[in-house]
């Protein structure tokens, strides 16, 4: 729970708070006295009777009523201290800074559980154990820095990780990125990130809140709230960005050794942000450098890409971010015709207009301010990035000062790229303290712009039955009586009652059945060993097949493979190979994979992910971010695949998963495009019941 006693506290007493600055008890005291904190500040220390300026009590029983109590002594002392407090004290929330709790032994998960329990029963809200703290224009309750400028309009920023919000801060600060509050959770034993995303929600107000969050997470605890608030709240004009950490196997272990948390699949985090509408990101300077994005004027949209206009006097710089530009689908249009040629005559002799703009290393501030007017005046233009640092040879205090009229006075968005971090120090500071954002490394900027602008908007939550049998997909499902991978025909039945076209096939451990099969659909046809998962691994596969003789010498062949208890015989057809996969992740539920098929996923692992249940827009969004995307939109004069047959049979599938949980992992592997059409070939289907 989220109170008021905790956000806005007329009263503070920090519980271990001391003189020495260099300890979390000092720095505690200390930030809370120079971020201006207005209420009544208290201290227990008792060795002390005065810490920094405040009468220290020496015992937490002479406290008077206190609202928020902040802890920052040993673990073991800690629940004693919250049952004396809140029985005694009133005290209705607790920021326990302390560590040595379940995140390191089973003792400490017991001191953790105690302070739990006696939270719920006051009903306190509880911030840690194990955390930084938490930081709010309110109250400076954290013992660390930065202290990042508090501003309304800030980011609101979520962390399971003390250490690492300290290090995004380190990031942020350093491009002016301002903060509305700073929430580290520690254990997350009581208010988890989806509980403060919970919070932020039900009392959102557009007027006064901040509308971009920024996450860090190592552990989804409920994957089903996060995915409900974090959509209600981009419903509602917030933009949300997330790093979530611990995604591959060693990742996960890393994850663990901190926290105690459980990674998730690293395909059911993709699916899940994709459906939220999460701007996922993959490092601290990735997540400051959306968050910066996200907090300037939003971008047009516009079919084929957005055009980017780039003023420069370093042409390296300008390449770079060109070329980064273009590989995330943005694009940088060359500037012809009478205005870019005047354009030309106002700038130095040899200046460029061809865009980058190159306003050359001679360049001054007002070569910059009418390159960014011509900018302005371009239709097709619809953002300016500008690029500009120096040798540390002059002062460039006027040129920032050009620039920071004309992000006032465009109506197109303005990216600064300034690089002298370091010999143009003061000017870039100066720049900043206006409340402005710095991109100082242009490649990376375009990367965080390629993430917001390949995010999809939050997906309906609606299940589309439309074409999909489920009282049949029911009937199937429970006259299947043991776990395990199911038979052909029941594979073929259930694909069947989703509205997935599948090949004709037959399956028998007759031969005669299967000859006549193949007459009645004609050749060339296909047969492959029933019984063994990995049919391929046992030579259980033939294509290709033209005659009778052949086939029968094959059905002989497989028969005698172990475990073969029949053979399936079908129709052999050519196309584009397709994959669709699902898995069953527990706590997320079903998240479905669609690719290329062959090499794209076996080598490649070129698959992108949603959650079923899945809208048509979840499933254009996910076959268009593929990286094979234009083999299937068709290259060098081959036809592309019917794009909304594949959405189609995806959407299908997911909804089948809905209404089949029992369905613990299967995949299509090939789907095969030919034309207009697209036929399952191969499946298989792993029930648990």
């Amino acid at each position: 729970m989220i109170n008021k006693q905790l956000l806005q506290p007329e009263s503070i007493v920090v519980i271990g708070g001391s003189n020495n600055v260099h300890k979390p008890g000092g720095t505690v005291v200390r930030n809370l006295l120079s971020g201006g904190y207005e209420g009544t500040l208290r201290v227990v220390n008792p060795k002390e009777d005065e810490v920094q300026g405040i009468k220290a009590f020496h015992d937490a029983r002479e406290l008077p009523p206190t609202d928020l109590a902040i802890l920052v002594v040993a673990a073991k002392y800690c629940p004693d201290y919250v049952e004396l407090l809140a029985k005694e004290k009133q005290v209705r929330a607790f920021i326990i800074i302390s560590a040595g709790f379940s995140e390191e032994t089973h003792e400490g998960a017991l001191l953790e559980q105690r302070i739990l329990d006696i939270c719920d029963q006051y009903c306190c809200a509880l911030i840690g154990p194990n955390c930084i703290g938490l930081l709010t224009r309110w109250h400076h309750s954290v013992f660390t820095r930065p202290i990042p400028n508090l501003n309304p309009k800030g980011v609101d920023f979520i962390s399971g990780s003390g250490a690492t919000a300290v290090f995004i801060l380190e990031s942020a600060v350093s491009k002016g990125l301002q903060f509305n509050s700073v929430w580290s959770i520690g254990n997350g034993k009581q208010n988890g990130i989806e509980t403060v995303l919970e919070y932020m929600d039900e009392h959102f107000d557009a007027e006064r809140d901040s509308l971009v969050k920024l996450l860090y997470i190592e552990n989804i605890a409920d994957p089903d709230k996060l995915l409900y608030h974090a959509t209600s709240l981009i419903k509602k004009g917030c933009r949300i960005a997330a790093i979530k950490a611990g995604s591959s196997q060693a990742g996960s272990r890393a994850a663990s050794s901190h926290t105690g948390a459980i990674a998730s699949s690293d395909s059911a985090v993709e699916a899940l942000f994709r459906k939220a509408g999460i701007v996922r990101c993959f490092s601290r300077e990735e997540l400051t450098t959306v968050g910066c994005i996200l907090c300037l004027p939003p971008l047009p949209q516009r079919e084929g890409g957005l055009n980017f206009a780039i003023v420069t006097h370093a042409g390296g710089p300008g390449v770079m971010l060109t070329d980064a530009l273009s590989k995330g689908g943005m694009n940088v249009p060359p500037l012809t015709g009478p205005v870019a040629e005047e354009l030309k005559e106002k700038l130095l002799p040899g200046s460029s207009v061809a865009n980058p703009i190159d306003i050359l290393a001679t360049g001054t501030a007002e070569h910059l301010g009418i390159a960014i007017d011509y900018c302005e005046r371009m239709e097709d233009i619809d953002a300016i990035m500008v690029i500009f640092g120096t040798p540390g040879l002059v002062k460039i205090f006027e040129v920032y000062d050009v620039l920071h009229k004309k992000i006032q006075e465009c109506k197109k968005p303005i990216f600064p790229i300034l690089p002298s971090v370091s010999t143009a120090g003061p000017e870039v500071q100066e720049f900043l303290k206006r409340g402005h954002v710095n991109f100082c490394d242009e490649v990376t900027l375009a990367t965080a712009l390629t993430q917001i602008m390949k995010t999809p908007a939050p997906a309906e939550q609606n299940v589309v039955i439309n074409g999909v049998d489920v009282p049949q997909i029911r009937r199937i499902i429970d006259g299947i009586e043991d776990d395990g991978y199911i038979l052909p025909n029941l594979v073929h039945e259930l694909l069947s009652a989703a509205g997935i076209p599948t090949v004709p096939e037959f399956v028998s451990a007759d031969k005669d059945e299967i000859v006549a099969f193949a007459e009645r659909v004609g050749y060339p046809v296909v047969v492959k060993v029933v019984g063994p998962v990995h049919k391929s691994d046992v030579g259980g596969v033939t294509l290709n097949i033209h005659s009778q003789q052949v086939l029968s010498a094959e059905f002989d062949r497989m028969m005698q493979i172990p475990d073969a208890t029949a053979v399936m015989v079908q129709k052999m057809i050519r196309g584009t190979e397709l994959f669709i996969g699902a898995k069953y992740e527990p706590r997320f539920g079903h998240v479905v994979l669609c690719g290329l098929g062959g090499i794209f996923v076996e080598v490649l692992k070129d698959v992108s992910s949603g959650l079923a249940p899945l809208s048509y827009e979840e499933a254009y969004s996910m076959i268009r971010s593929l990286r094979g995307y234009k083999i299937l939109k068709g290259t060098r004069g081959q036809r592309g695949i019917n794009e909304r047959k594949y959405a189609e049979i995806i959407v299908r599938l997911s909804t089948l998963l809905r209404f089949a949980t029992e369905i613990k992992e299967m995949d299509i592997n090939p789907l095969l495009a030919d034309g207009d059409d697209i036929i399952a070939v191969d499946a298989r289907i792993l029930v648990e019941k």
